[in-house]
């Protein structure tokens, strides 16, 4: 490697600015349905602006929105990341991190990406587990806490058809037997498929939405790369949301080009299945809008080719322009790196009326954009199964006046009472948005 793009990466591995480049638009110009894109600002040294966690002081907590307040659901968790709610009421959660990569951190970049998303609060072991959450008295505080499910590896999407409970692992699609009420599993996983996993397991977290028949499994699966760079054979099966055959675990790709989904929800008005994905890094900090999108069945939207539709990323080798024609351009942007990743509909919430039809979206914030954009909790209104408006601010106040995280919202769901719940992993909490009465 040259001696000087080394000493840089070294320079970035200890928090010092070591390149210039910072934004030249606005968080608002990089969402909506027609966001900017401002040509692509490569630099020597990809920008790197982490915002170390904290964690939050004795008896602080985010800012909620008008005619909303928000308390602690759950706390002391342990790098809570996804959430799910059982008929019952019980809420379960992913405690969670990433499992064991050997591969994702070799070389000095890969080396200097590992200290530096240390410092964001990603650096901690995976408990491996998921924790039952019960409200029995409904007021707002889990009184019960039960570990659910464990010695899982990396465990995040989790849905339940009849009595079978689906856990997506970072390498594997697993069912248990359920039974309502009860607190602990304690019977072994089957396994239904086996997911890309190993030790290069870049975007290792697996979500999974059932169909309204429970005949389908939707599984979300990440990129292995940023763009390409570990080449195009360990890229197989990814970038993906993979549709599986419930009964016989048989399994096709159901939309590619995905760089990272991994909030999935049906759209209660159209039916259609949406998904929140984080899009690629390295090209500026105006570059590349994550966003929400519609998946049509056998669309291609982009991943790692093109951006946004047809928007040729001139990184990758070799290129592709047959399916670069093919290539979808994404129903609604939610700003550059904000890591949008929780996806829920409002259906069924009991929050102010400006939230009673749409999206809300766990942006867990930041590390590749001056300044930071992200790290909140977001609305975006639907009107007619499509995004309508600008986004509202749900959530804001995870950073401190330094610039520090003392939060970070991933999973966002409504639970039985008509609340917004929201995983917060750096936090340690799950946080309980309500009307205010």
């Amino acid at each position: 490697m040259h001696k000087t793009r080394l000493a840089l990466l070294i320079m970035l591995a200890g928090g010092l600015t070591a390149c210039g480049e910072s934004s030249t638009l606005q968080v608002s110009d990089g969402t909506g349905p027609a966001p900017k894109l401002p040509q692509p600002n490569k630099t020597l040294v990809p920008t790197v602006n982490i915002a170390p966690a904290i964690g939050w002081p004795e008896g602080a907590k985010p800012t909620a929105a008008a005619g909303t307040r928000v308390a602690a659901f759950a706390e002391g968790l342990d790098h809570p990341r996804w959430l799910y709610v059982l008929p019952n009421g019980d809420v379960l959660v992913a405690e969670t991190n990433a499992p064991p990569k050997p591969d994702d951190s070799k070389g000095v970049r890969g080396w200097v990406m590992e200290k530096v998303m240390g410092r964001a609060g990603a650096g901690v072991p995976s408990p491996n587990r998921i924790t039952l959450l019960r409200d029995a008295d409904h007021d707002g505080v889990a009184e019960t806490r039960t570990v659910f499910l464990e010695n899982l590896n990396s465990p995040f999407g989790m849905t339940l058809v009849g009595n079978d409970l689906y856990v997506a692992d970072s390498d594997k699609l697993l069912r248990f037997p359920y039974q309502p009420g009860e607190t602990a599993i304690k019977a072994q996983g089957t396994t239904v498929v086996d997911l890309p996993g190993g030790p290069l397991n870049h975007h290792w977290t697996k979500n999974v939405v059932a169909s309204k028949d429970g005949s389908k499994l939707y599984v979300s699966v990440g990129s292995n790369s940023n763009v390409g760079e570990n080449g195009l054979e360990a890229e197989q099966g990814r970038a993906a949301i993979w549709e599986v055959d419930r009964a016989s675990g048989k399994h096709r790709i159901f939309a590619s080009g995905l760089r990272n989904p991994n909030g999935m929800a049906w759209e209660p008005q159209s039916g259609k299945l949406w998904t929140a994905v984080n899009e690629r890094d390295e090209i500026g900090s105006d570059l590349v809008p994550d966003y929400i999108t519609s998946v049509k069945d056998g669309g291609f939207y982009g991943w790692p080719f093109s951006y946004y539709g047809q928007h040729v990323d001139v990184r990758v080798t070799p290129q592709n322009p047959d399916l670069v024609a093919k290539a979808i351009a994404p129903d609604y942007a939610v700003g550059p790196h904000t890591a949008s990743l929780g996806l829920t509909f409002a259906e069924g919430n009991k929050l102010p009326a400006q939230f009673s039809n749409g999206a809300f979206i766990g942006q867990h914030g930041s590390w590749n954009r001056k300044p930071h954009s992200g790290y909140k909790v977001i609305f975006v209104p639907f009107e007619g199964g499509q995004p309508k408006g600008q986004p509202v601010d749900v959530l804001t106040g995870f950073l401190n006046s330094d610039e520090k995280a003392m939060g970070r919202p991933v999973g966002v769901v409504i639970d039985q009472q008509g609340d917004l719940l929201v995983a917060d992993d750096v936090g340690n909490k799950v946080w309980r948005v309500s009307a205010v009465k």
